[in-house]
């Protein structure tokens, strides 16, 4: 049985609500090519299969990528929206 991902699982609502909800699952090398494999237990627990997508996101400190975040494509529209939809809503009221 396949388990139900919250919605919107990586947003800051989500770290309010449980403040362990991001942490390092492992360290990856990557290849002369430039590809990584992701472990399988992670892969399986994130449900991600052969043929799914990843969002890739970069963040950038003073005009340098800092980070990088892979998210289920399936699941990013949410999460956009769950990150910028405060933010949103603040503009809209000023």
């Amino acid at each position: 049985m396949k388990r139900k991902l919250a919605q919107g699982c990586c947003g800051p609502q989500a770290a309010e609500r449980n403040a362990a909800c991001c942490k390092v699952e492992a360290l990856i090398p990557i290849d002369a090519r430039g590809q990584i494999v992701l472990p399988k237990d992670l892969r399986e627990r994130a449900h991600i299969h052969p043929g799914d997508k990843l969002a890739v996101v970069a963040f950038e400190n003073e005009g340098s990528v800092c980070c990088i975040a892979l998210v289920k494509a399936d699941s990013f529209a949410d999460t956009v929206k769950g990150m910028l939809g405060p933010m949103m809503n603040e503009i809209m009221q000023e």
